[in-house]
């Protein structure tokens, strides 16, 4: 979440305020300051920041079941429309990705059961009731605050319990599914229910007296589907695949005594982007198009290229698991790795021939199955070899 502002940390998970919601809450304190109620405004938004602080919990409980599982927890955001915990990854066992759904729910029903408790040790059950917030979100936040905190976190429970995938509920929905359908298909049918209700959600917004914030869930809930059913379907088109099923074997090298000019005739002269620098048969580091503009900004032409070269990358080796990599890729923490084989460099992995690979099985799956295709892609590889680079007139290469 670019433009956050991190506000600090719990259990090692780093908690971020989204530019919106900072916005959204100082326009609203200015606006009833301005009214001339200063207790009014203070009081609103002390409940709001409350309420989200409920909100946080509730990510907190779905970030700390995962980390039972062994998966990590990157930030965790809050935004005017709720908050958003990001996880390394999602459990892919149905068993798991139940458990982490309903932990933040779960944390809800307890923060209103001890609400509750101490709404009955206070007022009695009559104070149970008084549920007037829901009704008139424009009065003034006085009265019962504590029930109305109770009843806001019941209906936090119902509606993230709605089956609108990615919401809660939706994961709960394909964790049941994948009991009984591969986990890309699962997540597809989903997907499918939770842009359906984000359609209702949309058309709701509309309606007397809903709150607008319905539409932006709406549009939330509509993109979240579409990109985990997306990332649900690439990875299912990984699985089994290695390394040297998707590096390229066909690309230009530097020397460390080529200069930037060499590197910028390179660029120009194909579609590669990044460049291996190489000193003898040792590969040294890699120069990314980012890092050479910037370098060219810095010096000219003449500069050798191991100004912009960065020493910094995460290598693999062929046997990796291409599944396993997909996700650094899709969160933009590489474009490009050098793939080594006995300490020399066999290959690159791009983010682009990654994707490449991606739509060739999905045209491939059109017909064929999933296994089939697998096996097509690896005896492609086989029969292409992987032919030499370091040598500009090798027949092999094709360059």
């Amino acid at each position: 979440m670019t433009w956050s502002l991190r506000i600090g940390s719990v259990a090692g998970i780093g908690i971020f305020l989204h530019w919106t919601f900072i916005i959204i809450i100082s326009v609203l304190f200015l606006l009833l300051l301005a009214g001339g109620d200063a207790r009014t405004a203070i009081g609103v938004v002390a409940f709001i920041l409350t309420l989200f602080g409920c909100v946080l919990l509730h990510e907190l409980g779905h970030a700390l079941c995962a980390r039972r599982y062994g998966i990590g927890t990157k930030d965790i955001t809050l935004l005017p429309i709720g908050g958003l915990a990001r996880l390394e990854r999602m459990p892919t066992q149905p068993s798991q990705e139940f458990w982490v759904a309903v932990a933040g729910p779960a944390v809800n029903v307890g923060i209103a059961a001890i609400l509750a408790l101490f709404v009955l040790l206070i007022q009695g059950a009559a104070g149970l009731t008084d549920i007037s917030l829901l009704r008139d979100p424009e009065q003034e936040f006085g009265g019962n605050l504590l029930a109305k905190l109770m009843w806001i976190n019941i209906f936090l429970v119902v509606f993230n319990m709605l089956p609108a995938f990615p919401m809660d509920g939706g994961r709960v929905l394909r964790a049941a599914l994948a009991t009984r359908l591969p986990y890309h298909k699962a997540t597809r049918v989903a997907a499918t229910v939770g842009q359906a209700m984000a359609i209702f959600f949309a058309f709701a917004a509309f309606l007397p007296g809903v709150s607008p914030l319905l539409l932006f869930i709406a549009i939330f809930v509509f993109l979240g589907a579409q990109a985990e059913a997306h990332y649900a379907e690439t990875q299912y088109a990984l699985k089994g695949l290695k390394v040297r099923d998707a590096m390229l074997t066909h690309f230009r090298t530097l020397s460390e005594n080529d200069s930037l000019g060499d590197a910028v005739d390179e660029l120009l002269a194909g579609s590669q982007h990044d460049f291996p620098i190489i000193r003898g048969d040792e590969f040294i580091g890699l120069l990314s198009r980012q890092h050479l503009m910037q370098a060219l900004s810095d010096h000219d032409r003449n500069a050798p290229v191991t100004v912009g070269m960065t020493r910094q990358f995460h290598s693999l080796s062929e046997d990796d698991d291409l599944e396993t990599l997909q996700e650094a890729l899709r969160m933009g923490e590489a474009t490009t790795m050098p793939v080594m084989n006995e300490g020399r460099l066999c290959g690159l992995l791009t983010k682009e021939n990654l994707m490449e690979l991606i739509m060739i099985h999905s045209a491939l799956a059109e017909n064929r199955g999933g296994e089939r295709v697998r096996e097509i892609l690896r005896r492609g590889r086989e029969h292409a070899g992987r032919p030499s680079f370091d040598d500009p007139g090798d027949p092999r290469t094709g360059l």
